[in-house]
């Protein structure tokens, strides 16, 4: 069973007086929840949020099932997110997804084997002009890689084993 952490806790409670609105709060406390969750969102962090917050599980689910930054499942230790949308979708998007998700011998939103990596798509990543791009989070660091080649690419991930 998860429970937040006494700072964890303290946190998500700032956070609930930062707003009038209690469901303005979610957002944070889900990022909080996350990190305190090995990296991602259980339905055992949905209910201890709920409890916390004194907000309906539905309405703390709802939020976490839309945005694709709260992780459902565990993941490794770098989460490579290839960005989807159109601009990268047409750049090369899928077939750079497809490569390296085929050189880490993994399928998409599936860990690898040894547990160091994850790759999903996401939405949007705010590159457009510099598609396809990648965001690569490992830990509370994100970091942003654009013009990407299937070469370039997995030079990046070789770079972090």
């Amino acid at each position: 069973m998860f429970q937040l952490s006494s700072a964890g806790k303290e946190k998500v409670l700032a956070e609930l007086k930062r707003y009038e609105s209690r469901q303005s709060a979610v957002l944070p406390a889900l990022y909080i929840a996350q990190s305190e969750n090995k990296g991602y969102i259980s339905p055992e962090v949905i209910k201890e949020l709920s409890r916390v917050m004194d907000i309906p599980e539905a309405n703390i689910n709802e939020v976490c099932t839309f945005y694709t930054m709260y992780n459902k499942e565990p993941i490794g230790t770098h989460h490579v997110q290839v960005c989807r949308t159109l601009s990268c979708y047409l750049n090369g998007a899928k077939e750079l997804s497809e490569h390296i998700c085929s050189q880490l011998n993994t399928h998409l939103g599936e860990k690898t084997k040894d547990g160091k990596f994850t790759v999903t798509e996401v939405e949007c990543l705010g590159s457009c002009g510099t598609a396809p791009m990648m965001q690569i989070t490992s830990g509370d660091t994100a970091k942003y890689y654009e013009n990407l080649t299937h070469e370039s690419a997995m030079n990046i991930i070789r770079g972090l084993k």
